[in-house]
C-alpha cells in the first residue's frame, strides 16, 4: 500500500470521511486553543465534569423527540450543561466548598442520571452513540453547528483575549482596573459548554474533553508563550483527528476512541523529546 492510498485515498473515495475529517478539523481549532486557557486556569478537571453534565441534556432530549435528532441533543445538553454550571457556581460561592468539588459532585449526579435516563429507551445502541459519538456519522447540519462554534469561540477569544488572560494570571489587577472578571469568566466556561456540546457527536459526552485537555497538554511541553501554546494545540488536535479517523478506516477501530489515542501518541512522545517535557529542562532553559 502506498502513501496515497495510506492517507488520501480514504477522504477521496468516501464522502462520510470528508465529513468527519472536515467536522474534525473545525473542533480541533475552537477546542485545543480553549483547552490550553482551561489548563492554565487550572480546570482541567472542571471541564472533564461540565463534559458529563452534557448527558442528561442529551438523554431527556432523545426520549421527548424519540430519535436522534442532533439539533434537539445539541440544545438539551447546552442547557443542562449551563444549568450545572449555573448551580456549581452558586454553590462554591455560598458554602465551603471550592469550585472543583461543587463540579465534581454535580458530574456524578449528571453522568448517572443521564445513564438512568437513557436506560429508560430500552437500547444500548443509543447509550453507546451519546456516550462515546458517531463522527462517521455526521451529516452535513451537524458539521455546520460545529463549524459556527468554531467560528464563534475564535473571535470570541479574540476579542476578550487580553482581559481573559489578566483573569488567568492576575485577576486581582483586572479588579482594580474596573474590569468584571466574573463576566470573563461567565463567558469562558460558555465557550467551554458549546465546545464541549460541538464534541458530542464525534467523540461522544465521555470524551469531548479530550480534543481540550490533551493538546493543551502538548503544548505545554514544547512551548512557553500564549500565543505559540495556542498553535500547537490547534495543530496537535487536528492531527490527531486527522491520524485517528485513518486508523479507524483502515483498522475497524472505533472512530472516537482512535482520535483521543491518536492524541494520547502524540503526548507519549512529547513527553520524551518535547524541550519542556522534564523539570531539568525547564532548569536548563531558565538558565
Amino acid at each position: 500500500m502506498n502513501m496515497s492510498a495510506l492517507l488520501i485515498e480514504p477522504f477521496a473515495n468516501y464522502g462520510f470521511m470528508r465529513r468527519a475529517l472536515v467536522s474534525s478539523v473545525a473542533l480541533g481549532l475552537g477546542s485545543g486553543p480553549l483547552g490550553v486557557l482551561l489548563m492554565l486556569r487550572r480546570m482541567s478537571m472542571i471541564g472533564d465534569a461540565m463534559s458529563h453534565a452534557i448527558l442528561p441534556g442529551a438523554a431527556i432530549a432523545f426520549l421527548l423527540v424519540g430519535s436522534i435528532s442532533m439539533f434537539a441533543m445539541w440544545m438539551g445538553s447546552i442547557i443542562a450543561s449551563l444549568i450545572v454550571a449555573l448551580l456549581a457556581g452558586i454553590v462554591s460561592q455560598t458554602t465551603v466548598l471550592k469550585e472543583d468539588a461543587s463540579f465534581a459532585s454535580f458530574y456524578l449526579t449528571s453522568l448517572a442520571l443521564g445513564v438512568l435516563i437513557l436506560s429508560l429507551s430500552g437500547s444500548n445502541i443509543e447509550l453507546l452513540h451519546v456516550l462515546f459519538g458517531t463522527i462517521l456519522a455526521i451529516d452535513a447540519q451537524a458539521i455546520f453547528l460545529v463549524g459556527l462554534i468554531t467560528s464563534f469561540t475564535l473571535i470570541t477569544l479574540a476579542v476578550i483575549y487580553r482581559p481573559l488572560v489578566l483573569h488567568c494570571f492576575d485577576p486581582g489587577f483586572l479588579r482594580s482596573v474596573g474590569e468584571r472578571g466574573a463576566i470573563y469568566h461567565l463567558l469562558f466556561l460558555f465557550l467551554v459548554v458549546i465546545n464541549l456540546v460541538a464534541g458530542f457527536q464525534t467523540l461522544g459526552s465521555l470524551m469531548a474533553i479530550g480534543m481540550m485537555i490533551l493538546p493543551a497538554v502538548i503544548a505545554k511541553l514544547w512551548a512557553r508563550t500564549l500565543p505559540v501554546m495556542a498553535l500547537i494545540a490547534a495543530v496537535s488536535a487536528v492531527t490527531s483527528g486527522f491520524f485517528g479517523l485513518l486508523a479507524s478506516y483502515h483498522l475497524g477501530f472505533a472512530s472516537g476512541p482512535s482520535i483521543i489515542i491518536s492524541a494520547s501518541l502524540i503526548y507519549a512522545v512529547s513527553l520524551i523529546i518535547g524541550p519542556y517535557g522534564t523539570r531539568t529542562s525547564i532548569y536548563n532553559r531558565s538558565h
